[in-house]
């Protein structure tokens, strides 16, 4: 426990021994008459050395980047493609409640168009195609395009 409480203290010792030392020089220097004449700016240049010192550490500290390194391994299952044509789950499509139009929305949101192409397919007008992906939306359970999309196809509501 001793080692591991060094190891981790390593910075604040090391700086307690420093100031120890300076304080046994200063007083050495104090002893001769050296000190006797310039006393008050030799403590001052000393203070200021500590300072400084301290400043430029510290704000090494401070600028070095923390980075963390975070892998994570991600397994996508396939399933085997079938060559049978997709079958809409409607059990689901009717016990989550979306309507044609918002089938048709999500559809669409799935091939990767954004609102506005959505609109001009549908030839109905940009609110609208908010409205409807607002309610998808809320009818999924989720915040994102990328979300609805892969819920709906876990679903089979989409290809």
């Amino acid at each position: 426990m001793r080692p591991d409480f060094l190891i981790r203290n390593k910075h604040i010792i090391i700086y307690g021994i420093s100031l120890a030392i300076l304080l046994f020089l200063l007083r050495w220097l104090q002893l001769r008459l050296i000190v006797f004449n310039h006393a008050f700016e030799i403590y001052v240049g000393a203070i200021a050395l500590i300072f400084t010192a301290l400043g430029i550490w510290l704000a090494l500290k401070l600028i070095k980047p923390k980075v963390q390194i975070v892998e994570h391994i991600v397994e996508k299952v396939h399933e085997p493609e079938s060559t049978d044509t997709f079958k809409l789950n409607e059990d689901t499509l009717n016990e989550l409640g979306l309507s044609k139009r918002e089938l048709e929305v999500l559809q669409l949101m799935a091939t990767g168009l954004s609102n506005q192409e959505i609109a001009g397919q549908l030839f109905v007008s940009l609110n609208t195609i908010k409205t409807h992906t607002s309610k998808v939306f809320e009818k999924l359970d989720v915040k994102r395009r990328t979300q609805a999309v892969e819920k709906a196809k876990r679903l089979s509501l989409i290809p």
